[in-house]
Order: structure tokens, then sequence, then C-alpha cells
């Protein structure tokens, strides 16, 4: 069905163009309106962790509509949320004592805020107003957290409404793009070490609430992990001045890298005193986001105003947090982070070997990744071996590729602008499909984006 014949929509779409409408789906295969079946590699945007039409979880909402559909969480909590909690305070390895839920990414980050912000009112230490996080990084599309993040494509329209007065930036840990052809690791990581400690003390050591960063960048860059002890070197910055060490996990956490928690990959054991999560907390099948708090911020609210100053009208959803019940016990009955990183490293082997082999193999910037989460980023602006610059017009070559993989039956996401703090170099293409991926869809996947990646390449090369 072509855009000239798609039904009329009352709908104000995100895209400039009216997508299609999906009627009906199972496991990472979506049936659209015309009758085309496509495959979602991406889990929509890292989110249907176990797929469209489970069982379990088809059963676990009729079971809770059967039961409570709706409370109020303000005045009566609801079983299912009690246990989601639990399980995951229970699988957090004692690094979490309490949870708030919300309905989503952007909600569960606000919710961070005001939760570090409420954890220095209850403590007495209101001066405490400052919050830093870094370049290249996206927390929400909030006004609060587009002003945490610094996203430049998506804070362009909202620039003069966004607070630059309690949010501040520090540089991106980006080893690939910008440690320096002379540090070593250990000395990239210094430099940012210090690089946070110097806008501590600009600041004020005592206004800093605290420091934010995805453990593992999502669409901004795209799946770019911290070097070895980034995080660690962070963590002690905030504890040497009494700030909170925050963690966004709301596309990298619950899974994604193949641990639970991102962390706890790439933590080097620095837990977080805050951190948001969603995505694949519910997988798609309920609207949720969930903010886990340290023992530390759990004792500093508990013993002071002892509530969550903070919320709304659906949080801690009883279907929402049913669904996810049932998705995280699907997640660890069926061992699903063992396949991801056992497919994972499969579709990392034939990302490199089907590049390698491809017209697109000098303008391969990196290909990245763990678990169900890989980025392939090109770089056309200066590409190895003497190849020719190439220019890509209508959103770059990210959104080019992504457009014709729907053309082809294969949803991706595709961006531009992730290797500059400018928002204009750098064009990714990002997969994170859901947990329980077979070997033979790893297969047709790729098989689909290198193709349509290639069709983009010749169609712009050859004129």
């Amino acid at each position: 069905m072509t855009a000239e014949t798609l039904k009329p929509t009352a709908i104000l779409h995100r895209t400039p163009w009216r997508p299609p409408t999906a009627v009906s789906a199972e496991g990472i295969y979506v049936t659209l309106e015309d009758g085309r079946t496509i495959v979602d590699a991406v889990g929509g945007a890292a989110v249907a962790c176990i797929g469209n039409g489970n069982p379990e979880v088809k059963k676990a909402l009729k079971e809770q509509v059967d039961t409570v559909s709706y409370v109020y969480n303000m005045q009566l909590s609801n079983q299912p949320a009690e246990e989601l909690a639990q399980l995951l305070i229970n699988s957090s390895n004692g690094a979490f004592d309490l949870v708030g839920f919300v309905s989503g990414g952007s909600e569960a980050m606000e919710a961070v805020l005001k939760l570090a912000r409420q954890y220095f009112y209850e403590t007495k230490q209101l001066q405490r107003t400052n919050f830093i996080a870094r370049q290249l990084s996206f927390h929400g599309n909030t006004l609060g957290t587009l002003s945490l993040a610094y996203h430049p494509a998506r804070r362009a329209p909202y620039v003069d409404l966004l607070n630059s007065t309690n949010f501040h930036h520090v540089s991106p840990a980006y080893a690939k793009r910008f440690q320096k052809s002379d540090e070593t690791e250990e000395q990239y990581v210094e430099r940012l070490r210090q690089e946070l400690e110097d806008k501590f003390l600009e600041l004020g050591p005592d206004t800093v609430i605290g420091f934010v960063a995805e453990t593992v960048v999502g669409a901004t860059s795209g799946v770019v992990a911290p070097p070895k002890g980034y995080l660690k070197a962070m963590k002690s910055v905030c504890d040497k001045y009494g700030a909170l060490f925050i963690l966004d996990e709301v596309m990298s956490g619950m899974g994604r890298v193949g641990t639970l928690h991102a962390w706890e990959k790439y933590g080097d054991g620095a837990s977080p005193d805050l951190q948001a999560v969603a995505k694949g907390l519910g997988g798609g099948y309920a609207s949720i986001g969930a903010v886990l708090m340290s023992k530390r911020v759990a004792s500093g609210i508990r013993d002071s105003a002892g509530f969550m100053k903070h919320g709304h009208t659906y949080q801690a959803h009883p279907l929402a947090c049913a669904a996810s019940l049932a998705v995280q016990k699907v997640v660890a009955s069926e061992n699903l982070l063992e396949n991801s990183r056992k497919q994972g490293e499969y579709l990392s082997s034939l990302l490199h070997s089907r590049f390698k082999a491809s017209p697109l193999a000098p303008y391969i910037f990196e290909i990245r990744g763990s678990g169900a989460w890989w980025a392939v980023e090109f770089e056309f602006d200066e590409p190895a071996s003497g190849a020719p610059k190439v220019t890509f017009s209508n959103g770059g070559f990210g959104s080019l590729v992504q457009a014709k993989c729907m053309d082809n039956g294969l949803i991706i996401m595709g961006f531009h602008g992730g290797g500059s703090v400018d928002g204009t170099k750098g064009d990714h293409l990002m997969l994170s499909p859901a947990y329980n991926v077979t070997k033979e869809e790893v297969e047709k996947i790729v098989d689909l984006l290198v193709v349509s990646a290639e069709q983009v390449f010749k169609e712009v090369t050859s004129t």
C-alpha cells in the first residue's frame, strides 16, 4: 500500500509521513493493513524484548482485567505492583531498596530528577540545585528531561524554554570519537573524571544534586558503551562531594545488553544511587517505567517525609504491573538473557563479515554492541582507504536506510548526527531485536539490512 493510498488519519503523527498501520503481530513479525508481513528488528524502540503475542503475558493481562483493572495509587496499592517491586529489589544484588512506578521512560527520568531533589530536601541540603549530565545524551521528551539531556535536534524547537540555570553538561564518554590519539584508555577516563570534578568545583561542590548518564548511550549516538573504569570514576567524584550517581537505563536496562542492568556489565562494580528503567520492563505489553532507589536514597526519604512527593494518575497501574511481572518471569524462565548474548555474538559476526565485503566497507566507522543491542556507524565525511566523500540529503544516510528497510520488509532505527556535539556528523543504524530472536531470524535481519543499505548507497553514488 503506497503513501498515496493509505487511509486518512486524524492523528498528529510523530513523522512527516503517514506511517503504515499494523493490524496484527506475533513474535518479531508485524502484519500491515496492506497484507505485508515485516520483521521488527528493533523492538519498536528497543521495547518489545520478548516480541508480540506471548501467551503467558496475555494470560496475566486477562486475569488482571478480571480481578482489578485500576486503582489510584494514592488511595490503594495493588498486588502485581507489590510483587513486581519486590522482584526488582530481589534481583538487584543489594543495589536497590525501594521502587517507584511511572508510565514510561520520560516519566521515569522526570521522577528521578524530582526524587533526587527530594532526597536533599529531606536531608536538609537545600543548596543542592544543580544537575550535571553529558553532551550527546538523551533522557526523555519532557521539558525537564530535555534540559537535562543534550540532543541538539530534539532540543532545537524548545531551547528558549529549557532550563540552563540548573542543568549543566560535560563531555560524552565516546572513546572512538573523542579519545585523543596519544591517550591511553586510562588517560581518557582520567581526563573525563577531571572534567567532571572541575564542573563540580565551578558550580560549588555542595550545590550539585548529581551526575546523570546513560549507562550505554542509546539512540543519540547508537549503542555507545563507556570506556573501562569510566562509570566507577564518575561515581568517585559524586561520592567525594556527597552528590548522587544517577544512571538512565531506560533503553539499556532490563536485559538489553545481556545483563539485567547494564551497569552490571559496564560499571566495574559502580551501582547507582538512582536508576530509571522502562522499555524492557514491560516489553511493550503496557506503558510502564520505574525508578530504582539505593538504600542511601530510600533511607533519606523514608526517615523524613516517608513518601514520594511526585506522581501521576496511572502510576503503578495494575494492568501495567501485571504485564511487566509476566514479562520478567518469561525472560527468567526461558533464560532469554543467555539467548540474547548468544544470538548477539552471531549478529555481530554477520554484521562484520557482510559489511566487510560490501561497497560500504570504507565508510564503516564502527560496529558495536552487546546482547540484543547493536549499531553500525558510518562516516561519509572522512571515509577510510581514500574512498570519496559522499553526501546524503533528506535527513542523512540513516534515515534513508530506515525508509528503504521498511520498503524491503524490515523495521530498524536510522539516525544522523550522533558523532559530533553539534549534531552534524555521523550516521548510525540500530538493531535491538527481541531477546528470544532465533539464529534464522538474525540471518534474515542482517540480510535485509545490508541489502537495503547497499541499495541506498548505490542510488546516491550512481547519480
